[in-house]
């Protein structure tokens, strides 16, 4: 049984790959089946050590972006797409696997175009309130069609498409809420607040944050993912604006929370303050209320759409980015953290939106398509 991944361009698209590989190795582990060989076919490994963690094989592809706004790159990346097709083509048909699993993105179009000629099932999984380009064309022909969102149904084929929510790795979904205090040297007694930024940080994220430092301090402590690439002019601002404050210890900064660190962190978190990428669906496992601040112009909108879909549900407020001034921020975060029975509410509202077994879900589907084409 052999099964490709593809999808990349970000950990939103290749963790959820890694999660559903888990899945797929445990229910052939459990189930006595004949071993899945399992591979990765992208522009890049993204993350190699998740990759051999999980017994994935990397096929390296040339992929150009598919770009919604005008760049002297988009005439280059065609030739540089279609060369992808090609040795995508070539790639594909030497493993030939008996499912291809899609999660988008640029990376992903040369592979499932492969497929499609190949006449290899393709299973797509689009984790946005609006799909992708590569996934609504990719839609059109894949076998099954899983979603994260229920209103994202709507743009697939009824019979093809299933709201399973988003896959996750089983390295995010248990916290230590026991040990997170004394890992992280946090007070038991103050209220916790995460700020995840996504992998790279978000700049307007920092500043807000580091403008609001002094009234923060003073009633909560802070663990702040501020992206590799700010994390030393963050803490050098931090230290200048904390200078002299007696609840200067309280404020962690974090270039990037790896998964011992992000569990032990969200173990400890009261309120987590976060964009509006797929991170919604690792918080909402955790049952933790939530501040979403959505990029205001991301492809196709989405993460405004996300942001306010998730919302719906009662486990999180949304301010945009227009409205994030000091005090709105600040405001926003006492009027959870002063309210135990709002948060109550917000947490319930968030463990109700996950879908913890998405992974296990889609691996099943995966590999009965994979047994049917094996025959």
């Amino acid at each position: 049984m052999k099964i490709l991944l593809t999808g990349g361009g970000s950990g939103g698209h290749f963790y959820p790959l890694i999660a559903v590989a888990e899945s797929i190795n445990q229910i052939a582990k459990d189930e006595n089946l004949v071993s899945a060989k399992l591979y990765f076919m992208s522009d890049s490994p993204y993350d190699m050590e998740a990759l051999i963690e999980n017994d994935i094989n990397f096929v390296p592809i040339s992929a150009g972006k598919m770009r919604r706004y005008a760049s002297a790159s988009n005439f280059t990346d065609v030739f540089r797409t279609g060369f992808g097709v090609i040795g995508a083509l070539f790639a594909v048909f030497k493993i030939y696997p008996d499912v291809v699993f899609s999660k988008g993105a640029y990376a992903s179009f040369p592979v499932v175009m492969a497929a499609r000629l190949l006449r290899i099932p393709v299973v797509i999984h689009e984790s946005d309130s609006v799909p992708g380009k590569t996934n609504l064309w990719a839609g059109k022909f894949a076998r099954k069609v899983a979603v994260s969102y229920p209103d994202t149904a709507k743009y697939f084929k009824a019979e093809k498409v299933a709201y399973t929510g988003n896959p996750l790795r089983k390295a995010v979904l248990n916290l230590d809420r026991n040990s997170a205090h004394e890992y992280l040297k946090l007070e038991k007694t103050v209220p916790t607040i995460l700020i995840i930024g996504g992998s790279l940080g978000a700049q307007l994220i920092n500043e807000r944050i580091l403008d609001a430092l002094p009234k923060l301090v003073e009633k909560y402590q802070i663990i702040h993912q501020t992206g590799k690439a700010n994390v030393d002019e963050v803490t050098k601002m931090a230290d200048v604006i904390l200078s002299g404050n007696p609840n200067k210890t309280r404020y962690r900064a974090f270039d990037y929370l790896n998964n011992l660190t992000l569990t032990m962190a969200a173990g400890a978190a009261n309120l987590i303050i976060t964009r509006a990428g797929s991170t919604i669906f690792e918080i909402a496992s955790w049952g933790i209320p939530s501040v979403v601040i959505p990029i205001t112009e991301s492809n196709g909108n989405h993460q405004r759409l996300n942001a306010y879909a998730y919302a719906r549900s009662g486990a999180a407020i949304v301010i945009e980015e227009a409205n994030l001034t000091t005090n709105v921020l600040v405001s926003e975060v006492d009027r959870v953290l002063q309210d135990k029975a709002m948060q109550e509410k917000m947490a319930i509202a968030a463990k109700n939106f996950a879908h913890p077994e998405a992974a296990n879900k889609i691996a099943r589907e995966i590999i009965n398509l994979a047994l049917t084409h094996e025959e």
